[in-house]
């Protein structure tokens, strides 16, 4: 700029100036510099370095007054510009902020309704699990009692044979006194004899003989109680009074530890009793003495009975549980053994709900089970044994 000015000066001294100056910018300082010309005209060739300099320094205010301007000019149409750009990018923070927010109440809505229906579906698998499992529990009970009823029809075939069938299973099967009772006339085989002819129908004018009972209030209570919660164990009130009065007194036997194991075997449900056939009888009198086995005669089957120790007619052998061991029987000792299992089938029956009677009814059946094992210790038995 100090370059410029002397090059000015130098300038200016070489011609003279002539006429008014024009001021490049109007201002302020101009219009003086006007209004100040004639006089540094006037003042001649000394006064003129002195306005040469007040001019340059006049256009470099009016420059710099200009660039400040222009600067500033600038300046506010970059801040415009700033503020513009930052109204955008806010614009778009809150557009981008509101998207934020509708996706997370969306991802909320979402998840609420995944627990939902997560939870829905827990609910109605347990349901089903449930139906399951009751109807699992029913099929099993069914099951249950279809085998208990078939392991009772398998024990009633079992003790029905062809000497000995159960009555339960052929009730037409009675003995000829009660038939001629039930049927109301009799029948003689032999026609020549007019004796039997008139027996048969002295018969038929006999009354047949009623029995009178009586609930006893004792046991009729022990029996209801015991059958609220049917059990087999022997220590309850009813079962206990039976196995005192009745079941051990009827397996009392002279040979007692055989006794013994015949009870359990009975109280076990493992006890089997089978006709003796008389092809299959051995002709060894140890094994006779031994297990009571035949003594070698085919025409009469008399050994000594295994539990009396007496030599009777065994028709019968036992076997207890899986042992391969037979024991021969008396027709006293089939009958007292098969009274007590008569009575042990009947109350299974009772505990495994097969008996659908009523309550005096049971009571009654064994209260007749009762008798059948006290007659049978006393020594009576019918004849089929």
């Amino acid at each position: 700029m100090w370059q410029g000015q002397a090059q000015f000066e130098e300038g200016s001294q070489k011609q003279q100036v002539v006429g008014q100056w024009k001021p490049l910018v109007p201002s302020k300082g101009g219009k003086e510099l006007l209004e100040s010309k004639p006089c540094c005209l006037d003042a001649g060739g000394g006064d003129e370095t002195q306005f040469t300099a007040q001019l340059n320094v006049s256009r470099l205010r009016s420059s710099s007054v200009e660039i400040r301007e222009k600067g500033s000019e600038f300046l506010k149409e970059e801040l415009h510009k700033a503020q513009k750009e930052l109204k955008l990018k806010d614009e778009e923070c809150e557009r981008l902020s509101k998207v934020r927010e509708q996706l997370e109440q969306e991802l909320e809505e979402l998840t609420a309704s995944l627990f939902e229906e997560a939870h829905k579906m827990v609910r109605e698998a347990n349901t089903k699990q449930a139906a399951s499992e009751k109807q699992l529990r029913e099929a099993r009970g069914k099951i249950d009692m279809l085998q208990a009823e078939v392991t009772a029809l398998k024990t009633l075939v079992i003790t029905s044979t062809p000497s000995s069938p159960n009555r339960e299973l052929h009730p037409q099967l009675q003995s000829p006194t009660k038939a001629v009772f039930r049927k109301g006339h009799g029948r003689n085989k032999s026609t020549s004899s007019a004796v039997g002819t008139a027996t048969g129908q002295s018969l038929l004018l006999e009354p047949v003989n009623h029995e009178y009972k009586e609930v006893d209030a004792i046991l009729f209570a022990e029996f209801q109680a015991w059958k609220e919660a049917p059990t087999l164990d022997k220590a309850c009130s009813f079962l206990e009074r039976i196995y005192r009065e009745d079941v051990e007194p009827c397996l009392d036997f002279t040979r007692h530890e055989l006794s013994e194991l015949v009870r359990a075997a009975v109280e076990q449900n493992t006890l089997t009793i089978e006709p003796v056939a008389s092809q299959i009888l051995p002709v060894v009198k140890v094994s006779a003495i031994e297990c009571g086995g035949p003594n070698g005669f085919r025409s009469q089957i008399v050994t000594k009975c295994a539990l009396s120790g007496l030599s009777r007619t065994c028709k019968h052998r036992i076997k207890l549980g899986d042992s391969g061991n037979y024991y021969y029987i008396s027709p006293s000792c089939r009958a007292r053994i098969t009274a007590v299992c008569n009575f042990f089938t009947y109350i299974r029956y009772i505990q495994q709900g097969l008996v659908r009677q009523d309550v005096e009814l049971m009571y009654w059946e064994i209260m007749r089970l009762r008798r059948e094992m006290s007659m049978a210790k006393l020594g009576f038995y019918p004849n089929e044994m």
